[in-house]
């Protein structure tokens, strides 16, 4: 197996980087990224690395799409309460709230299955994530 200028293995810090998307957020994951871009030469681990970062940035940006729904629905239902009026769609927080939830789902195990992938320096296929990446990388 080839290995990187850190010592481990290429599948190995390729999960790593997956499982910093997962459980640390986009500080550990862009720093780790940043480091194989400038340090590392293996071009599936230079992709598998952005792929990372833009799958985050993706599920961030769905997830803020998600939530600007009840944001505006909660925004009417404060310019009514200024004329004593009320607007409250309940049954549209609860939908935004299942799919949020699921998308969370979603997201955890999208993470899961790429980190294990990894490791045996594979991948699991996302088309428009994928091509995304080769317009960064190639």
């Amino acid at each position: 197996m080839k290995k990187t200028k850190l010592g481990i293995t290429v599948g190995a810090l390729g999960a790593i980087t997956y499982f910093a998307g997962l459980f640390s957020g986009y500080m550990v994951a862009i720093i780790l990224t940043g480091y194989v871009l400038l340090f590392e030469e293996n071009a599936w681990l230079r992709k598998s690395a952005v792929k990372a970062v833009v799958l985050m940035a993706c599920f961030s940006a769905a997830f803020a799409v998600l939530n600007l729904i009840p944001d505006a629905v909660s925004f009417i239902g404060n310019i009514a309460a200024v004329f004593n009026g009320g607007f409250v769609l309940t049954k549209l927080n609860q939908i935004i709230t299942v799919f949020t939830s699921g998308l969370s789902i979603l997201e955890k195990v999208l993470f899961l299955g790429l980190g294990i992938k990894a490791l045996k320096q594979d991948t699991i296929a996302i088309p428009f994530i994928d091509s995304l990446v080769s317009t960064f990388i190639d």
